[in-house]
C-alpha cells in the first residue's frame, strides 16, 4: 500500500519528468516541494513506489521516472483536469466557428489540438450508420458536367463531378434532381441507396443513360464509407520527442499509418469519470504503440457518434491534454450540433 504522502510524491515525480525528461532525485523533491520531511524520507517514500512498480531507475544511481503503472495511477487518481486559460478556449471558438463544412471543421479541430498539446492529433468521422439524406443538389458546370453534392444531417458534404457524355438541359436537371430528392431525403444511408435502384426515370427514354450516370454516382456517393477515416495533424511533433521512444519511431508513424488500427483502439478504450478514455504504453501492445499513450474523447454530430484525441509519448502532460482533448470534444458537438 502506498501511503497519501507516496502519492503526492508520485504526483511531483509525474509532473517534474514530464517537465524536464531527467530523472528526478529526492534532494530534488525536497528543494522543488514543500513536502516538510527530509531527504531521507522522500527516498523511503520513492523505495516503496518502485517496490510497487510505480518509479524506476532508468541507470544506476540515478533519480526515477514513472512506470507505465505509474503514469496510469497519476491519470486515475492524481491528474487534475486544469482547466483552460480564457485564451485557449477563445482560439477554439475562434478556429473552429470560422469552418464552412464537416470536412473543413475535422480538419480545424486536428490542427488546433495538436497545437494545444504538441501532439499527434486524430479525428475520427462521426459514424455515417444512422446519418440520413438531407438534401441532394446538382450544379451546372458546363453543358456536359455537372457537380453531385450530397448532404447529410450529420453535416457531412460529398461532392463528385459528373461528366455527361451528351447536353442536359436545366430544366430536365432540375426535374431530375426533384424527384430524386423526394426519393431519398430523409432515409438512412443503406435505404437511400436501395431507393435509388429502385427509381425509374419516367422520362423521355433517350435520356435514360445519362440519368442512370447520375443515379449511379449519387449512390456512390451516398455508399462511400466515410466512418472508417481518421483524419490527423501534428505527426512532426513525434520527431521532436524522438527522445522519449527507446529505438526508433517509425513503428510509430506506421502504427498511425494504419487507420484500422487505430479505430479498433479507440473502439476499444473506455471512458473514465473526466469523459476521457486514456491508454497508456504497453496497454497499446497489441496496437503496435507500446511506448506510446492515447487519449481521447466522443464527440457526436446530430446523434452520430466518434472520437477525437491525441497520441504521443508516455512522457505527456496528461493534465493539459486531457483537458484540451474534452474542451475541443466538447465544442465540436455543440458545434455539429447545430448544423
Amino acid at each position: 500500500m502506498v501511503s497519501d504522502r507516496g502519492l503526492d510524491v508520485l504526483r511531483v515525480i509525474v509532473q517534474d519528468y514530464v517537465a524536464s525528461r531527467e530523472p528526478v532525485g529526492s534532494k530534488s523533491i525536497v528543494d522543488r516541494h514543500a513536502f516538510g520531511v527530509s531527504a531521507a524520507t522522500i527516498r523511503n517514500d520513492m523505495a516503496l513506489l518502485e517496490e510497487e512498480d510505480l518509479i524506476a531507475a532508468p541507470h544506476t544511481s540515478s533519480g526515477r521516472i514513472p512506470t507505465d503503472k505509474g503514469y496510469r495511477v497519476f491519470v486515475d487518481h492524481l491528474a487534475d483536469l486544469r482547466p483552460l486559460t480564457p485564451a485557449q478556449r477563445q482560439a477554439i471558438e475562434t478556429f473552429l466557428g470560422h469552418a464552412a463544412d464537416l470536412d473543413e471543421v475535422l480538419v480545424r479541430s486536428v490542427r488546433l489540438l495538436s497545437q494545444l498539446t504538441h501532439q499527434v492529433a486524430l479525428v475520427q468521422y462521426p459514424s455515417v450508420s444512422r446519418a440520413k439524406v438531407r438534401h441532394i443538389e446538382f450544379v451546372p458546370l458546363t453543358a456536359t458536367r455537372i457537380l453531385s453534392v450530397l448532404i447529410t444531417d450529420s453535416g457531412g458534404v460529398e461532392q463528385r463531378v459528373i461528366d455527361l457524355p451528351r447536353a442536359l438541359d436545366e430544366q430536365t436537371l432540375v426535374e431530375v434532381r426533384t424527384r430524386l430528392n423526394v426519393a431519398v431525403v430523409g432515409l438512412g444511408m443503406a435505404e437511400a441507396r436501395a431507393a435509388l435502384a429502385a427509381s425509374v426515370w419516367p422520362g423521355a427514354p433517350m435520356l435514360q443513360p445519362l440519368i442512370d450516370l447520375i443515379t449511379s454516382t449519387l449512390a456512390d456517393q451516398i455508399g462511400a464509407n466515410r466512418q472508417d477515416k481518421l483524419v490527423m495533424a501534428g505527426a512532426a511533433n513525434l520527431v521532436r520527442t524522438e527522445e522519449d521512444f527507446s529505438g526508433s519511431i517509425y513503428p510509430v508513424l506506421e502504427a498511425i499509418e494504419e487507420q484500422v488500427v487505430l479505430l479498433r483502439l479507440f473502439g476499444e478504450m473506455e471512458t473514465d469519470q473526466h469523459g476521457v478514455s486514456v491508454s497508456i504504453g504497453r496497454e497499446n501492445a497489441a496496437f503496435g504503440l507500446p511506448e506510446a499513450s492515447v487519449l481521447t474523447s466522443g464527440y457526436s454530430a446530430n446523434g452520430n457518434l466518434a472520437r477525437l484525441g491525441v497520441l504521443g509519448p508516455t512522457r505527456m502532460d496528461y493534465s493539459n491534454n486531457m483537458a484540451a482533448v474534452r474542451a475541443v470534444a466538447r465544442y465540436l458537438s455543440r458545434l455539429l450540433g447545430e448544423t
